[in-house]
């Protein structure tokens, strides 16, 4: 029988990341943690700065292109015109582009009270229209002030012991002269995010062939996906394992594990821009 030792050391990752866990075998996950290193921490980090900048000026936009359906007199009506407008927000050709191409699940108008008027989704499905959100976020808050703003914050849970949907949110002030008159906020579920990370990352790596990829998000000891293979969950480093390794390098750290007689690296990537306990998880597998 064949026994390997794991050895623990620190390896330069973007000069901060470092390395956790040395191969076992010939060259285990070597060169995978190499281009986890080099190439996809940069690109997470680069596609996560570049929605965030998309979507401010989408909910920009957004706000101002509203204006007119605040100024409704009638509530009902109101609304009713609201749902139709947020709708062709998002739709070709005279949407807003930077919320067409979008992970977005959806956009609401909300009023200078706070609370919701109108969302983008069908009635019978709409949980969000009449509730009180800037007395749940700050950026809620902050656009009704007329600040164009965004933060990962979490929505309070719709049944009772289940966990409210975390997400990227995006807002920004419907403004009227010298008055706001409501705001619009966008929002991505971070399991959402984690999707169209993965997605981008497998499309911008379609050449090399045979290779996987997957994204995911972590906040706080909660890990966020969508679609991921169960096996390769299950083998994932564990929270305790997780913020061992951000304890030893805070820039973050690679790893590997043999799964299946396959060599996977991983990269935990402290992502700022969204938040202090915020990071992605990013799996690789070269080719074989």
């Amino acid at each position: 029988m064949i026994y390997c030792l794991t050895i623990m050391r620190v390896l330069p990752i973007l000069g901060l990341l470092s390395s956790l866990l040395v191969a076992c075998g010939e060259d285990g996950a070597a060169h995978a943690r190499k281009v986890l290193r080099d190439t996809h921490a940069v690109e997470v980090r680069t596609l996560i700065h570049d929605d965030i900048e998309r979507h401010l000026v989408g909910v920009k936009a957004a706000g101002a292109r509203v204006v007119p359906g605040f100024l409704v007199a009638d509530a009902a009506q109101r609304g009713s015109q609201m749902r139709t407008g947020l709708r062709l927000l998002t739709k070709p050709p005279r949407g807003i582009p930077q919320l067409i191409v979008s992970a977005r699940t959806f956009t609401a108008a909300i009023e200078p009270s706070g609370v919701v008027l109108a969302t983008d989704a069908k009635p019978e499905i709409d949980r969000m229209t009449g509730v009180d959100l800037a007395k749940q976020f700050t950026v809620v808050r902050d656009a009704l002030a007329g600040k164009v703003g965004y933060a990962v914050d979490q929505f309070p849970a719709i049944e009772a012991g289940a966990e409210g949907s975390v997400s990227l949110l995006f807002a920004g002030p419907s403004v009227k002269g010298d008055s706001t008159v409501g705001a619009v906020l966008a929002g991505i579920p971070l399991w959402r995010l984690s999707q169209r990370l993965t997605k981008q990352l497998q499309l911008d790596h379609v050449a090399e062939k045979g290779v996987i990829l997957w994204v995911y998000l972590l906040r706080g000891d909660k890990l966020h996906h969508f679609g991921t293979p169960p096996d390769l969950d299950s083998a994932l480093p564990s929270a305790a394992e997780r913020a061992a390794g951000l304890a030893r390098s805070r820039g973050g750290f690679t790893g590997e594990f043999l799964q299946f007689g396959r060599w996977y690296a991983y990269g935990v990537v402290p992502l700022p821009r969204l938040g202090a306990d915020i990071a992605a998880l990013i799996v690789r597998a070269d080719p074989v």
